[in-house]
């Protein structure tokens, strides 16, 4: 309702006539649309055999799920809540501070998940489904794409004429929850790379489910470490295209000739990949190193020279070994975490304890 001329009239209106003018009843009687975004929970069989659900799963070593019933209004900010977000840092070549965001940009999550509600076919009788993997989230909707395909709305160019759920989608743009003007797609795309991640991938969607991937990790570095060192130069469509190469997604001649005239690709055709932008750092390549910290597998390389030259290594002398070649930004519970991963990965494979649990004594496993 932004933009009309009526808000020194709404504190005077009954109920039935804001709710009437939000487009969420009619006429003051009930709709389904009131009853997916404002009903109680208990007035859910109103729409049976239509569903009315969002279920939360928690697909990593650590299994959980959980349902969320309607108003949606409401439950889509309990599903936010439900996502774990942590800080997931990016270590640029050109520069000596990590870049820190977000694994996941909140606006993006809400994005994906009311449009989830607006555009699911509910004639399907199916839930709503947000799995959250370590890596990433996946939104599932039943229904196809009602007009056009996700690629068409990538560059906000594109407005949709029409909807599957007309009553509901036009009360969700009343409510802010989405836009009319197919922007969606397009905000999701940019927030992504303007946070050096993967785009958001609608590959495995099919005639009777859109499927939404939301990545919170990197697919290839360079493609990320680019975005970073290059953000001046790429361009959305830039960042599509090379999306899709850090993919082996296959891209047309024309625009393998763009990426690499930008220096951005190297390789043949059908091979492309992204261009490592080395680091031209003269003075300052320690602090930077030391920023980064040192490969895992050079620090495993540490250990097992300490092994071959006394024999054994103890959890004292491992820790005396490599505390100091951790990361600087990491604490000391931290590095001590580090090296907690890295004798667990070694462990069994490379090395054995003969000592016991509380004092270990670790040799090379060929000893």
């Amino acid at each position: 309702m932004t933009g009309k001329p009526f808000f020194d009239d709404i504190d005077r209106w009954s109920d039935e006539t804001f709710l009437d003018k939000a487009k969420i009843t009619l006429n003051g009687k009930i709709t389904n649309t009131a009853i997916i975004l404002l009903g109680k929970p208990e007035s859910s069989h109103y729409i049976l055999p239509s569903v009315a659900q969002i279920t939360w799963k928690l697909d990593t070593e650590e299994k959980a799920y959980e349902h969320f019933e309607i108003p949606f209004l409401i439950s889509v900010n309990d599903v936010l809540r439900q996502i774990r977000n942590v800080k997931y840092k990016f270590f640029p070549s050109n520069q000596l501070i990590a870049v820190e965001v977000q694994k996941y940009d909140p606006e993006v999550i809400l994005e994906a998940l009311n449009n989830t509600i607006a555009h699911q076919n509910y004639s399907y009788f199916s839930r709503i489904i947000v799995t959250e993997q370590t890596g990433k989230l996946i939104f599932s909707n039943a229904g196809n794409f009602f007009e056009g395909s996700a690629e068409d709305y990538t560059t906000g160019n594109k407005t949709p004429q029409r909807y599957r759920n007309r009553w509901l989608a036009d009360a969700m743009v009343t409510l802010k929850m989405i836009d009319s003007m197919g922007y969606g797609i397009h905000k999701m795309y940019k927030s992504q790379m303007q946070r050096f991640f993967p785009l958001p991938d609608y590959s495995k969607s099919t005639m009777d489910e859109v499927v939404l991937e939301i990545y919170g990790h990197t697919i290839d570095e360079n493609y990320s470490k680019l975005l970073i060192e290059k953000k001046d130069d790429i361009d959305l469509t830039d960042a599509v295209l090379l999306d899709k190469v850090q993919k082996s997604v296959p891209i047309n001649d024309e625009a393998a000739r763009r990426l690499k005239q930008k220096g951005f690709i190297e390789g043949r055709k059908p091979n492309y990949f992204i261009s490592s932008q080395i680091a031209r750092i003269t003075d300052k390549k320690a602090q930077y190193t030391r920023n980064k910290g040192l490969d895992t597998e050079l620090l495993k390389s540490f250990i097992l020279r300490h092994i071959d030259i006394h024999g054994y290594a103890t959890r004292k002398e491992i820790d005396e070994l490599l505390m100091d070649k951790m990361p600087d930004y990491m604490d000391e519970k931290q590095r001590k975490k580090k090296i907690d991963n890295i004798i667990q990965d070694m462990r069994g494979d490379t090395i054995l304890n003969i000592g016991n649990r509380k004092v270990p004594k670790w040799v090379k496993k060929n000893n």
